[in-house]
């Protein structure tokens, strides 16, 4: 039986809730499973580590501490910028948007809006969160060659999917 490993691309279901039990994610309910190309950081970190040596059907319940998850909250990330940074004429507290960012896309979201500021707050959303998984791994498969090049699982169909494409250089 295969196991989780880096390397393999892992197909899985979850359902992720906050410290109080509220579900702020549910693959099954969108009837869209996560893929993604373990060891790869694809994934957070502190869940992949729980997936680690896993089999396929393996069900688990994983509670990752801020650190492990999306981090800790970061008070200097909350900064206020000029209205005109802003093309929307309409700007209301929650609305959040995905800017590039020093280490990739990042998300912004809007804390408070007058008519030449804006107050927003560029931590991850789940920053600062201690989140419980419950997953269920469906599949693990090797990785193909563009998959590992790419960093990530492609789509079906991208490459040729024979026994050969699939081994691990």
């Amino acid at each position: 039986m295969s196991q989780i490993a880096p390397q393999r691309v892992v197909t899985l279901h979850y359902v992720l809730e906050d410290a109080a039990g509220q579900v702020l994610d549910d693959s099954r309910a969108r009837q869209q499973p996560l893929e993604y190309l373990h060891g790869h950081d694809n994934i957070v970190a502190g869940l992949e580590r729980a997936l680690d040596g896993q089999a396929e059907g393996a069900t688990l319940s994983v509670t990752l501490m801020p650190a492990e998850a999306y981090g800790l909250r970061d008070e200097a990330l909350v900064q206020e910028v000029a209205r005109a940074s802003f093309p929307l004429a309409e700007l209301s507290p929650g609305m959040r948007f995905q800017t590039p960012g020093e280490a990739g896309p990042q998300i912004v979201t809007v804390l408070e809006v007058n008519e030449s500021r804006v107050r927003i707050d560029t931590n991850h959303p789940l920053a600062g969160e201690t989140l419980r998984y419950r997953l269920e791994v469906l599949s693990i498969r090797e990785a193909t060659r563009a998959e590992l090049a790419k960093g990530h699982p492609l789509p079906p169909g991208t490459e040729a999917s024979s026994v050969e494409d699939r081994k691990v250089l």
